[in-house]
């Protein structure tokens, strides 16, 4: 098995409530739509709550914003992961995929 862990952040413009909506109606079935030609075995879309660390905590260790939202995707191999010869339609999806996220992460 291969396996990727994204660690996603919304763009600035997007409320968390906008970023997980969108990654689950439109770039969730997206995936799934495409899951075939890329040879995607498993995709799992981790949200995340909106989360307030006590001011205690806050100020006493600096840490950067949580992450929004945590991707994996699952390929049975590493030669599904990564062919040596992609199909166009595994190029296109793998594109369709890569011009989504510009939409929201």
């Amino acid at each position: 098995m291969v396996k990727l862990v994204y660690c996603l952040r919304r763009l600035p413009h997007l409320s968390r409530e906008e970023f997980q909506t969108y990654w689950r109606e439109n770039h969730g079935p997206l995936v799934r739509r495409t899951a075939g030609p890329v040879n995607i075995r498993r995709y799992v879309q981790i949200h995340t709550i909106d989360f307030q660390r006590p001011a205690g905590v806050r100020q006493a260790i600096e840490r950067p914003e949580p992450f929004d939202g945590v991707a994996e995707l699952w390929w049975d191999s590493a030669g599904d992961f990564a062919p040596e010869n992609p199909s166009g339609e595994r190029q296109q999806s793998i594109a369709a995929h890569i011009e989504d996220e510009q939409k929201f992460i």
